[in-house]
């Protein structure tokens, strides 16, 4: 299983440096695939371009025992001001029959949902996006990782 998520990362990395439109992607491996409410996840993007429009995307994988349907994540964002704003998200993983959406290997589930389009990032500097589990279990089972992504818009 850890050779398994070794090559995923380092195709997702090659990926986003044969990309020219990808500024950032990063995925943090969650322990034990259970995620604690008070363990959050945090991501830090050095962002140059102030003039580009950016897609921001959540990348999230889950296995297929995963119990629920969909993942709420509190996110918050903070510029290189320090000013921060906090949004909660949904992340839809499953359709109402249960069918798995995102793409699956074996029992293996990765979503990129789309998180803000169009975004024109106000300072240069770094951005720091932290991710909460606002499921209402405080120990979340059956998440793999969770990620990042930031590519300018076309």
């Amino acid at each position: 299983m850890g050779n398994r998520r070794l090559f995923i990362f380092l195709a997702i990395a090659l990926l986003c440096s044969c990309d020219p439109d990808c500024v950032y992607e990063k995925n943090i491996r969650i322990p034990d695939g259970i995620w604690d409410k008070d363990a959050p996840v945090r991501f830090e993007v050095i962002i140059r371009d102030t003039i580009t429009p950016h897609n921001i995307y959540i990348n999230v994988r889950n296995t297929g025992m995963y119990p629920v349907s969909n993942l709420y994540l509190f996110i918050t964002t903070t510029a290189p001001s320090g000013h921060s704003i906090k949004d909660t998200v949904q992340v839809i993983l499953a359709d109402e029959k249960g069918k798995w959406l995102g793409k699956g290997l074996g029992d293996i589930w990765d979503m990129q949902r789309l998180y803000k389009k169009n975004v024109r990032f106000a300072q240069k500097g770094m951005y720091i996006f932290e991710y909460e589990q606002a499921m209402r279990m405080k120990k979340l089972p059956f998440i793999l990782d969770v990620g990042l992504r930031v590519e300018k818009s076309r």
